[in-house]
């Protein structure tokens, strides 16, 4: 009987023990992420218990490496979804918008409205990743050029490659966060004023050379650029930014940010003009009126801009064929 006893005892301590090691095991619907990069910290953190994908870390010069997205014509898209999905209760809706909520309020909104334009995004991330040599003017003069079809919330994007990047390669975090937007527009944006007030407690969330942050109250924190028109991407790890530090933890140096961009009036005509948010009537502001796409109306929802899809193809004029090199930053592109 004792030997029996213990080999009952060893059974179920060896099944524990494959249960845990297993990826993902009894983690819910969400698979489990890949471990994020090296993060240079001081002190130790708990395990991170996001069920969603961690932010892109910068890793030497940017923009990051060419993504393996395709053109349009072979991307495959994520099913569209035709049934209304369930509602997400905020401990959820807090886990979704981590890796985002630190973003610059601007770049904040019009990653929200792209996420509801979900099976567009493969696509203009394989299309800013082929033309990120491309700056300012040039780019805007690409993308006018080039006939693009996709909605101006997604084309405001192409500015930032690895944005559109994260978005592609977690399709289906971006899917889930479009339809959360859809359905509860309010419940997100509560969700990312409480994540920046976590931050703003714990030291994270400070004024800096990159962004500036207003306070008006509970619920209206803002992160706006220094200069308007010029960006900076926030890279920073969940893991830090949401936890409390411990006594003597230099909070500063948690999050870093890429290169600038710079979205002037050359892009007002793609999602760059009067773009913010109304925190406290839960409002996204586009071309300074309210964006109110939601679940019902999302197939005939025109948006707020004056832009108009093309009819015709997109037309690439800015083919890079084997052997031959970019246009440098500072030359003009030939058409």
């Amino acid at each position: 009987m004792r030997t029996h006893r213990l080999i009952s005892t060893f059974a179920v301590a060896f099944l524990a023990a494959v249960c845990a090691a297993a990826p993902g095991f009894a983690q819910g619907q969400y698979p489990q992420n890949p471990p994020p990069p090296q993060y240079p910290q001081t002190q130790q953190y708990p395990p991170s218990q996001s069920q969603y994908p961690p932010p892109q870390y910068p890793q030497g010069q940017y923009p990051q490496q060419q993504s393996q997205y395709p053109p349009a014509q072979n991307q495959q898209y994520p099913p569209p979804q035709y049934s209304q999905p369930p509602l997400l209760p905020p401990q959820q809706l807090d886990q979704m918008v981590q890796s985002i909520a630190l973003y610059p309020d601007g770049l904040l909104a019009q990653v929200l409205t792209a996420a509801t334009f979900s099976n567009e995004i493969p696509d203009a991330a394989g299309w800013a990743n082929e033309h990120m040599n491309l700056r300012g003017d040039e780019l805007a003069r690409a993308i006018e050029d080039d006939n693009l079809s996709w909605d101006p919330s997604v084309l405001a994007l192409l500015p930032f490659p690895n944005v559109l990047n994260y978005m592609a390669q977690y399709i289906g975090w971006t899917q889930e966060l479009g339809n959360a937007v859809l359905l509860q527009r309010g419940d997100v944006m509560d969700a990312v004023q409480r994540m920046r007030q976590e931050a703003y407690d714990y030291g994270y969330l400070r004024d800096g050379q990159y962004a500036r942050v207003i306070t008006r109250g509970p619920g209206d924190i803002e992160i706006v650029p220094v200069t308007p028109g010029y960006y900076y991407v926030p890279y920073y790890n969940p893991r830090v930014v949401f936890v409390r530090p411990r006594p003597g933890f230099y909070a500063s140096g948690a999050i870093r940010f890429g290169p600038m961009v710079t979205v002037g009036a050359a892009f007002a005509p793609w999602g760059w003009g009067g773009i913010a948010f109304g925190w406290r009537d839960h409002d996204i502001l586009v071309n300074h009126r309210d964006w109110d796409r939601n679940w019902r109306n999302r197939r005939d929802y025109v948006s707020p801009y004056a832009y108009r899809r093309p009819s015709g193809p997109r037309v690439e004029h800015h083919e890079v064929r084997p052997g031959e090199r970019r246009p440098d930053r500072g030359n003009r592109d030939r058409h």
